[in-house]
């Protein structure tokens, strides 16, 4: 359905189309309802030719987001101070109503401008819709990146404790396992750091493999791997940390043809702990875990004031 202008709205809607090409330019009546836009509406997948009645602004929006889009619109419509842009995710396909799929969801900035009639009663609103997809985009890439770390593409320290800290405010109590190579200076000292970060590599990806549901894995720093094992007793997470270094020892072997002599000898060893106290705790009794396991030889899981052979 499509709703005549008048002049001067159409005037309006002309200059606003040139100003900003690529924007979306709506016209608002009192209550909300689209009485007209521009043809590069139809990205989102809204005909207003075929409408047989005319769509709501929160029809627009993901159904998560219609609420809250309601209210900015809403106070605008009644004469309430400029409220600036507002960011929310459109479902950006033919068949919005239904579809919930990511790759169809695109996030657009929204501004009004209200308008009066002649007598100065409130007369709807000119919007503008501009899509803030790629700034989007990036600053999701940019949290990443902040939260990543770049040679694992596990989790990093941060991300970690910030999780760690989730789990305190929730009562704690999970246990905590840091986990690192055997030997790594020396290994790094004899074939260098394209080798030390390929074993690096393969024990995160063996971790994570070796990982059940709902743990959550992390590189602590350049050697030191951590996990959160929810739901595990103190027996169960030792017995799953024994199995990890006990199968890593025996994947990492040297082939029996290898020259030993020069193949190296890979091995692990952890540490256990409980959350408990503060995040700087937890690590702490875990750390000392791992150094127990290593002063016995390595290839070992520990736990401060407990070690016992994998």
């Amino acid at each position: 359905m499509k709703i005549g202008l008048s002049d001067v709205e159409g005037h309006v809607l002309h200059g606003l189309l040139e100003e900003t090409s690529g924007d979306i330019v709506i016209r608002l009546d009192r209550h909300g309802f689209i009485l007209h836009a521009s043809a590069n509406i139809s990205e989102l997948g809204l005909d207003l030719s075929a409408a047989l009645l005319l769509p709501h602004i929160t029809d627009l929006a993901a159904r998560d987001h219609a609420a809250f889009l309601g209210e900015h619109v809403t106070a605008a419509l009644a004469g309430g101070p400029p409220g600036g842009w507002t960011e929310f995710p459109v479902i950006a396909c033919a068949d919005g109503s239904a579809c919930r799929e990511v790759h169809c969801q695109r996030w657009y900035a929204l501004t009004l401008r209200p308008m009066r009639d002649k007598r100065g009663v409130p007369d709807g609103a000119l919007c503008l819709m501009r899509s803030v997809q790629q700034v989007r985009s990036l600053e999701g890439e940019l949290h990443a990146r902040a939260v990543t770390d770049p040679l694992t593409g596990l989790a990093n320290r941060a991300a970690f404790c910030a999780s760690l800290r989730r789990y305190l405010a929730s009562g704690g109590g999970q246990m905590v396992a840091i986990f690192a190579v055997d030997a790594m200076r020396a290994l790094l000292m004899r074939y260098g750091q394209r080798t030390a970060d390929e074993v690096l590599w393969g024990f995160a990806k063996y971790l994570e493999t070796m990982a059940l549901p709902g743990h959550e894995i992390a590189q602590l720093d350049g050697e030191r791997f951590a996990v959160v094992l929810p739901e595990m007793t103190s027996r169960g997470a030792r017995e799953w940390a024994q199995d990890v270094v006990a199968t890593f020892a025996g994947l990492a072997a040297p082939a029996p043809s290898a020259n030993r002599a020069k193949a190296p000898q890979l091995t692990a060893s952890a540490g256990l702990a409980r959350t408990e106290c503060t995040v700087d705790w937890t690590l702490r009794e875990a750390e000392l875990g791992l150094v127990l396991a290593r002063a016995g030889g390595g290839n070992q899981v520990a736990v401060a004031g407990y070690r016992r052979a994998a």
